[in-house]
This record gives structure tokens, C-alpha cells and sequence, in this order.
């Protein structure tokens, strides 16, 4: 059961600095990897592709998948996948930190629990690990992930890791702009996988404006009542949970992005 692939894309906009520390903190584990894909969606800049010339040589496991073609996270993953030689596959984003124990403490619930979503709670800190702004929590046992699911995403994506054949069942990631996850999981979670949330950090998240800035807007609010409206026609919330929902979308989403920042690292991640 040790044995799992970590899955990253990774995109022009990416710093050198940040893709060596996330994939260094992925290969120190206690229980390293024995596959690491790393997809490049799209043309990356000169200094990224040096870098990972420089990571290729330094991890023989590292797999590296190129493309010309810049898909998105949701896209790009679901390529990436087919390139994953084990069933765990271990998510992990292009500008985070995972501790040490990160993969010890997961590969240990997908036994324990009989777990096919295993995640855990995240520090979001700005420029350095030493600078935590948050902490995001997550319900533990599956009846609460199911329940919490309804109206709020019950994984933490960046440290999230699955069981490859449950996620091609439930049909990989699809065409959900900024939900990719969220659709994936309910879709699983719907189908009988079982989650467990890991009630500890094991990953330093990236965080910072722009993050925030990115979750308002019309664009954004626009996806996020699509993206509710199909969990509506699924049946898989009902409609005082729909309009919950939709609600919150709209207030955190029109906001403005100062605000929005401060909701979400003081209210919404404790």
C-alpha cells in the first residue's frame, strides 16, 4: 500500500523557485513516491523548462508529460492521469508545500478507513511558511463530508489523494470551470466512495490577493451558480441548500476583493 503517484501540472505563470520546493517537499517524504508525473500545459518559460531539466536529473521517477496546448488544471489532470502508474494518486499543486508526514498519514486512512478520497486540513501562508494567515478545516468522518458537501467543498484539492479506478467510474474531471474538484467529488461521493478528511495541516498552501481575486467577480459568480445549478438537477442538494448556496455566491463573489480576503481567512477557513 506504499506504493502512489503524485499528479501536478504546471503552467507558464509558475515560478522555478516555487515548482523546486513543491516537488523537493513531494520527494522528501518519509514515504516517497515511487511515480511523480508532471504535466507542462502548455509552453512554459525558458527558466521553468530549465528547472525541470535540472529536476529530471536529480529524481530518475520523475515523469515529465509536455504539451504545446495550455488546457486548464481540469483538462490537463485528466490527461495526466492516464500517465499515473498506480491506483493512489496523490494531488498535489504546482506552488505548494507538503510536510514531511504528509503521505504517511494518508496512505494510513485509505486502510483505516476504507477510503477512496482522503484529504486533509491545509495552512495557507504568504511568502514564507512562518507567515500562516489560515488555517482551512474540513469535516472528518464520510457521513460528515457528505453532509458538509451539499453546500461547501469537503476536500482540500491541493492535498488530496484518490483512487485512480473510482475517479475514471465516476468520469475523471470534466468541463467545470473553477469547480473541476468539486464536481469530481460529488460525483463520487454520490457513486458510494467513501472520504476521510485527516484532522491535522499537512500542506503549506500558497495564498496571497490574487488567489482571493479570482473567486469574485461576475465570471467567477457566473460559473459557481451554473456549477450549483447542476448539483440542483442532480438531486444531490436540495433546494434550501441550492439557494443557501447560491446566496453565498453572490455576497462573497460581488464583494470587494479586500473584503472577500478577509471573510475567507477569518470566517469561512476555521
Amino acid at each position: 500500500m506504499n506504493k502512489y503517484s503524485v499528479l501536478m501540472s504546471v503552467y507558464k505563470k509558475e515560478s522555478a523557485q516555487n515548482l523546486r520546493e513543491s516537488v523537493d517537499s513531494m520527494m522528501n517524504q518519509t514515504i516517497p513516491p515511487d511515480d511523480f508525473v508532471l504535466y507542462c500545459d502548455g509552453v512554459l518559460t525558458d527558466e521553468l523548462y530549465r528547472e525541470i531539466e535540472r529536476l529530471k536529473l536529480k529524481y530518475s521517477v520523475l515523469n515529465v508529460v509536455y504539451s504545446d496546448v495550455a488546457l486548464g488544471l481540469g483538462k490537463a489532470l485528466n490527461n495526466a492521469i492516464g500517465y499515473c502508474k498506480n491506483d493512489i494518486i496523490a494531488r498535489m499543486d504546482s506552488d505548494d508545500i507538503a510536510r514531511p508526514d504528509r503521505m504517511e498519514y494518508q496512505l494510513e486512512a485509505f486502510i483505516k478507513y476504507s477510503a477512496d478520497i482522503v484529504s486533509a486540513e491545509v495552512e495557507e501562508f504568504v511568502n514564507s511558511t512562518n507567515n500562516i494567515i489560515s488555517v482551512k478545516t474540513l469535516p472528518e468522518t464520510d457521513e460528515e463530508i457528505k453532509s458538509y458537501s451539499k453546500r461547501r467543498n469537503p476536500f482540500n484539492h491541493p492535498c488530496t489523494c484518490f483512487r485512480k479506478h473510482q475517479v475514471y467510474m465516476a468520469g475523471g474531471y470534466q468541463d467545470c470551470p473553477f469547480f473541476e474538484d468539486y464536481y469530481l467529488w460529488i460525483r463520487m461521493l454520490s457513486s458510494g466512495c467513501r472520504g476521510y478528511n485527516i484532522q491535522k495541516p499537512l500542506l503549506y498552501m500558497r495564498s496571497g490577493k490574487s488567489m482571493y481575486m479570482r473567486r469574485g467577480g461576475l465570471k467567477y459568480t457566473s460559473h459557481a451558480l451554473k456549477f450549483r445549478s447542476i448539483m440542483y438537477k442532480m438531486h444531490y442538494c436540495s433546494f434550501v441548500d441550492f439557494i443557501f448556496s447560491c446566496c453565498g455566491h453572490i455576497l462573497m463573489g460581488l464583494m470587494p476583493g479586500r473584503l472577500r480576503m478577509k471573510m475567507y481567512s477569518g470566517i469561512l477557513r476555521k
